[in-house]
């Protein structure tokens, strides 16, 4: 998992970075309790280095879940002499997304939580409830209140329809699932979709940005060249549209053509990352701008995140509210009709 990668990153960047050797290093990180069930992963990883395989080469055989991005950065620092702390700072990003994606996780729990129970409540209470109340009515011979009676008509289309569409929704996230796993051109087009959608784009295009961002800016700290990091931060930002993007304008960056001006051409690098990038290169400096461009987009993200959320959790409050109260005007009102008939 994430966590358990920067955890051993972290360790072995300590490990390394007090003089042992690296795959004594390795011994000591196969009896550390905190890495548990892995230790026979470490060994295996100890035991292709022992044969003559680079780091980068032995993690990423060991464990499908090591990324390409990994793989890049630990055989920079291989080349560079400096693993101890390429790996160090390859422990702080991914420690960094593992806080970024807990912070968004943390964002949709309340919010989902509320909008499931309220959905399963008001369900309840329409398809089943309901129409038990509806029965007594018409025993007692009284006239329902028209939005008794739409709300019973409703539910009884409900009851109806959600059977029916619980397979088709199930057969449509099927056939979507295998689309995009088998088919490149499909996951570009959906990915390119969601950076139009406006509900979509304050969120998912800043956390794009963030994620290209700083992931440039770890690989060129590095010593990756420009263009093998382009690609693997392409990779890293999670979107697919991105990613063809910005590999086709690799191949103008190649030719000459100045960085600042090809992310200008990527829409969702374009707002903001093409002027950081002619500020890094006028002042020789373009890592330093990088991590201040990532730092603040994040900063921008993690307040519309939390401005979202409040808003979704009001409007969440508001709708069960009003659920409530038709459902409680559906019912009050055919026993206010008995009662005064009973009078």
């Amino acid at each position: 998992t994430l966590d358990t990668r920067a955890v051993f990153y972290r360790e072995l960047s300590s490990i390394l970075s007090a003089g042992i050797p690296l795959t004594d290093a390795l011994t000591l990180l196969m009896e550390a309790p905190e890495m548990g069930a892995n230790g026979s992963l470490i060994a295996g990883v100890r035991d292709r280095i022992a044969e003559g395989a680079p780091l980068a080469v032995a993690i990423s055989s060991a464990s499908k879940r090591v990324t390409a991005f990994e793989k890049a950065l630990i055989e920079a620092g291989e080349r560079s002499g400096q693993l101890d702390e390429v790996i160090s700072r390859l422990a702080d990003f991914l420690e960094e997304e593992r806080v970024l994606r807990d912070r968004l996780g943390s964002a949709l729990i309340y919010p989902a939580v509320i909008l499931l129970l309220s959905i399963a409540i008001g369900l309840a209470m329409w398809i089943f409830m309901l129409p038990a109340f509806r029965e007594l009515l018409m025993e007692s011979g009284i006239d329902m209140p028209w939005i008794t009676r739409t709300l019973m008509q409703a539910g009884q289309v409900v009851s109806i329809l959600i059977p029916l569409s619980v397979p088709i929704l199930l057969g449509v996230g099927w056939w979507m699932r295998k689309r995009w796993q088998r088919d490149p051109a499909f996951r570009v087009r959906l990915d390119a979709v969601l950076h139009r959608l406006i509900i979509f784009r304050s969120f998912y295009s800043v956390l794009v940005y963030v994620r290209f961002t700083r992931t440039l800016a770890l690989l060129l700290r590095s010593g990756v060249p420009l263009l093998e990091a382009l690609g693997q931060s392409a990779s890293a930002s999670g979107s697919e549209w991105v990613k063809q993007l910005v590999q086709t304008e690799s191949e103008s960056v190649r030719h000459g053509a100045p960085l600042s001006d090809a992310l200008s051409r990527v829409p969702p690098l374009a707002t903001g990352l093409p002027g950081w990038v002619r500020a890094g290169e006028a002042s020789g400096d373009l890592v330093g701008m990088l991590e201040h461009a990532a730092t603040r987009s994040q900063q921008v993200w993690e307040r519309r995140i939390a401005r979202a959320s409040t808003l979704i959790e009001s409007v969440l409050v508001v709708f069960v509210g009003v659920c409530v109260f038709v459902l409680a005007l559906a019912i009050i009102l055919p026993i206010l009709s008995l009662n005064q008939g009973l009078q």
